[in-house]
């Protein structure tokens, strides 16, 4: 406001100079020197004026500053002390609880690890199917950098001891169950214990990584099944057998990961199909040669029972050349019966030396699919190194399984062969028996005429 009055008296006095006209001569040109001296003079008062007002402002200011700054260094003095007092405080309260709360310490960090581990445990658990919460509260519990409080110790050891209570249960409730088809659908799921689940005559697998109940792909046998049926329609009280995986489901998914008699053999090749077409040939061959000498048993042992020849059973077509040519003599009835069981054996011993030959094939091919096997094997190392066992299975599998496969059809064969050729032998040696009694016979006969 000043400075604005200051500025006023400035231009009020400085118009009459811009108004003022030339002076005309030397007394007033004298006139307007005084004049504008004294102007000058009054303007200068002013500013002089103005100049101290402005210093002893500035003066207050300084000793305003001065006087908080002397407030700020005392309140930072009384701040400062403060804090180390508290520091020193909060010193002796820290060694007072590490006193206090030594055992406290081990005591929470065993409760953390306690927490951590039955986490994983309840993870795998197909009670957590119903119970999901549990594991959020352990996984929370585990992570916590801060004491548990008296209510987290109560609820810890509640989840471990449901838990453990659940083990021994066998419940029935609804859940969703994801079927080989990939569909989700909410079933009425049989559940004992933390081992085996099942519904809709399907056995289930927990999935701890979804937290999801799953059919196995490929179910046990239908032994099992039914009786996991009746055992879910059995009522309370009832005594039932049940399927119990104690592995929580490992056992059940190797077992169902074994491959069928199906599988085994397509993993022979074409070469364990041609073993099996040979072995079916053999027992084709051997059922019919079977068949042969157990007719041709009971008609001889029928022939044995009766004089009268029969052409139906080859020892009566021996007996018949013995009545054709009675009156022949001992050598020619010899020769004579010696052709005919010629003719007879090979019908007794047919189909043996077939049965002998695929029986030799057999395990031939089974090591030609083994040599097979190993070539592919090698190319599969060569190609692809060692890294992974899987590309080199096929080609074990195909060395092996072909083995097997000559070794199972030979095996039997060799035991078919030397069972028919038994039979057939014993037949074979009472044609010759009853040939050498005919001739003995007649030698007697033919003796006792000469005589």
């Amino acid at each position: 406001m000043k400075a604005l009055i200051s500025l006023f008296l400035m231009v009020a006095l400085s118009m009459p100079l811009l108004a003022a006209e030339k002076p005309a001569n030397l007394d007033e040109l004298l006139d307007q020197v005084k004049r504008e001296r004294v102007l000058e003079q009054q303007q200068n008062k002013l500013r002089e004026a103005e100049f101290v007002e402005a210093h002893d402002k500035q003066a207050q200011l300084l000793e305003e500053a001065r006087r908080q700054l002397q407030l700020e260094e005392q309140r930072t003095t009384q701040l400062n002390q403060a804090f180390n007092d508290f520091e020193q405080g909060l010193a002796e309260q820290e060694s007072l609880l590490s006193e206090k709360s030594g055992s406290l310490g081990e005591l929470f960090g065993t409760v953390r690890q306690v927490a951590n581990d039955s986490r994983g445990v309840l993870e795998s658990s197909m009670t957590t199917v119903q119970k999901p919460e549990r594991v959020e509260f352990l996984s929370k519990l585990s992570d916590s950098k801060e004491q548990p409080t008296i209510e987290e110790l109560r609820k810890l050891w509640l989840t471990l001891q449901e838990e453990m209570t659940e083990s021994g249960k066998v419940e029935q409730f609804t859940a969703p169950v994801i079927s080989v088809t990939g569909a989700v659908e909410d079933r009425e799921v049989t559940r004992i214990g933390v081992f085996t689940a099942f519904s809709n005559g399907k056995f289930l697998r927990y999935l701890s990584e979804t937290g999801n109940l799953v059919e196995l792909a490929r179910q046990p046998v239908e032994r099992l099944r039914n009786q996991m049926n009746k055992f879910a329609q059995t009522d309370a009280g009832e005594s039932v057998l049940a399927v119990v995986d104690p592995t929580r489901g490992a056992i059940m998914a190797l077992l169902v990961q074994t491959p069928t008699m199906k599988e085994r053999i397509e993993q022979g090749g074409w070469i364990g199909y041609i073993i099996l077409v040979l072995g079916a040939v053999g027992l084709l061959v051997a059922i019919l040669q079977f068949l042969s000498l157990l007719r041709a048993g009971r008609g001889v042992a029928k022939q044995q029972k009766q004089d009268e020849a029969s052409q139906n059973n080859p020892l009566g077509r021996i007996l018949s050349v013995y009545n054709a040519k009675l009156a022949q003599d001992v050598e020619t009835l010899s020769l004579k019966l010696d052709e005919a069981i010629l003719r007879e054996t090979p019908r007794l011993e047919r189909g043996l030396i077939t049965l002998a030959i695929l029986a030799a094939i057999a395990p031939m091919l089974g090591l030609l699919g083994t040599v097979s096997g190993m070539i592919e094997t090698f190319q599969a190392i060569t190609l692809f190194g060692t890294g992974d066992p899987k590309l080199m299975s096929g080609g074990i599998s195909q060395a092996l399984v072909t083995t097997e496969l000559g070794l199972a059809v030979a095996i039997p064969l060799l035991l078919i062969h030397s069972g028919l050729s038994s039979k057939s032998n014993r037949l074979i040696q009472i044609l010759d028996e009853e040939s050498a009694a005919i001739v003995a016979r007649n030698a007697e006969k033919q003796h006792g005429q000469s005589d």
